[in-house]
């Protein structure tokens, strides 16, 4: 009998379980092997016995929970072919995060691709996203919706240096993921021509470090003082976005609040969050590209997980794809939010 699809893949509770080769591709919860994606933690979890991941995700992973956080490791080097069980796996450039990868599981002749997490926007941070034809296609949905068209990501760092310029007594709060946004954000600065010190919070500290191993010129980036805040006229400052409205970012002079999303699109959105300067900066793909994406794969069937799934299924059938949606749980925005700092807890 030819194997099918679904004998490489099922659903767990734990989410995507391979049962030929006995391990699960991003899982919820700590299992005995697991095929990681990318660093975000609602995809790289601590606590599994064994992790396949890319290099520079295990070296996130490590920065993020310890080294500890699993009991045995293997690097994923991009397009090698690795022996996991009774399937063959290979790992592709996804484009969302450094590291990020495509996960392509393959035996008797069959392949099928889990996305993770990807965009098809330019990034200078991370490796371009790269199609792989496959026979069925496991996508992502965050933004699968029609409404979601993303705008070129310079003319949305122009915005920010012109009102840095427009208004050059008053401090740039701008909230991002700490882990891939921020860093974008910083490069995309440095490629425009920003050259003055980017200012971080302290939970953005080690993974920019990290980023800056990797080979990445992103400039003068201080920890902010508590002490200093006040004196940061004109300056750029990254911090997570739960920190936008904290008690922290009021302490800097007549702050505008920004907010670095793709969720920026939906200007309900940027007002509920209190956004003064939206910038539309997406580490997901958009409608159009993740159509775009389905359509180079070349495959027959296409489950959809996380996100606006049911759009992107109707889709699929209007154009002759068999498609389903995963309803996958544990998923959700790119990273968790960050504490308070300890001189804000203390004050």
């Amino acid at each position: 009998m030819p194997l099918r699809a679904s004998d490489l893949l099922t659903l767990t509770r734990e989410g995507l379980y391979c049962p030929l080769g006995r391990f699960h591709v991003d899982p919820t919860w700590p299992v005995p092997r697991a095929l990681i994606t990318h660093g975000h933690a609602d995809h790289a979890r601590s606590g599994h016995g064994s992790v396949l991941a890319t290099p520079e995700t295990l070296r996130i992973m490590s920065v993020r929970y310890g080294e500890d956080f699993c009991t045995t490791r293997q690097e994923a080097r991009l397009g090698e072919a690795i022996r996991v069980g009774d399937v063959t796996v290979r790992f592709a450039p996804a484009g969302h995060v450094l590291g990020s990868a495509q996960i392509a599981i393959e035996a008797e002749g069959v392949r099928v691709v889990v996305s993770g997490d990807y965009k098809r926007a330019r990034d200078p941070t991370c490796l371009p996203f790269e199609p792989v034809p496959c026979d069925v296609f496991i996508t992502e949905a965050t933004f699968g919706l029609p409404v979601f068209r993303m705008p070129d990501t310079g003319e949305e760092v122009a915005k920010l240096l012109a009102s840095v310029a427009l208004f050059p007594e008053r401090a740039h709060i701008v909230g991002a993921y700490a882990l891939g946004k921020a860093q974008r954000v910083m490069a995309l600065l440095r490629e425009a021509g920003y050259d003055r010190p980017i200012y971080l919070h302290g939970a953005m500290e080690k993974l920019t470090e990290l980023y800056k191993r990797e080979g990445l010129a992103l400039g003068e980036t201080p920890k902010v003082v508590a002490a200093e805040r006040g004196q940061l006229h004109g300056a750029i400052v990254l911090c997570p976005p739960s920190a936008i409205q904290d008690l922290w970012s009021r302490k800097f002079p007549d702050p505008v609040t920004s907010f670095a999303s793709g969720w920026m699109r939906v200007r309900a959105r940027a007002r509920q969050k209190g956004v003064e300067l939206p910038l539309v900066i997406s580490d997901h793909s958009d409608w159009p590209d993740l159509c775009r994406t389905i359509r180079e794969t070349g495959a027959e069937e296409v489950w959809v997980t996380h996100g606006q799934e049911d759009a992107l299924v109707h889709w699929c059938g209007l154009q002759g794809i068999r498609a389903k949606p995963l309803h996958l749980i544990g998923y959700g925005d790119d990273d968790t939010e960050a504490p308070p700092e300890p001189a804000e807890t203390a004050a």
